[in-house]
């Protein structure tokens, strides 16, 4: 089960902390895609983009799912 996260005495999501992780993982990606001149084989690049940010969301819950609990 996922925790709130607490900063400075404030509960915040812990998507605060995930969204931020999977985007960075999520640009990465696409800068190497990009310096590769691989984004050319990409049918529709926005939906891959898109679908990229969502599974390493969903990786990122799955590995730190418990890491911020109280």
């Amino acid at each position: 089960m996922l925790q709130a996260v607490v900063l400075g005495g404030l509960e915040f999501s812990p998507l605060v902390v995930y969204c931020p992780i999977a985007f960075l993982m999520a640009a990465c990606t696409r800068f190497v895609l990009h310096r590769l001149d691989w984004h050319d084989r990409i049918w529709k690049v926005a939906w891959f983009e898109v679908s990229l940010f969502v599974c390493y969301l969903a990786l990122t819950v799955y590995l730190l799912g418990g890491r911020f609990s109280q």
